[in-house]
């Protein structure tokens, strides 16, 4: 799952508990929201360095 499938997912999930009073679908939303933001992290600086690497190369 990319970063935004994940932090959608958990912004519902977290809502549906919230509006059912279930803490642990509550809380496992805000787990989804965090992982989809650590993907999102990881996958730009992934990109930055291999735009890093690309810009090396051409020298």
């Amino acid at each position: 799952m990319s970063g935004t499938t994940d932090k959608v997912k958990g912004r519902v999930e977290e809502a549906a508990g919230v509006l059912t009073n279930d803490r642990k679908l509550k809380n496992r939303g805000k787990m989804d929201q965090a992982a989809g933001n650590v993907k999102d992290a990881i996958g730009k600086t992934i990109d930055k360095a291999v735009a890093a690497v690309n810009h090396d190369n051409k020298r």
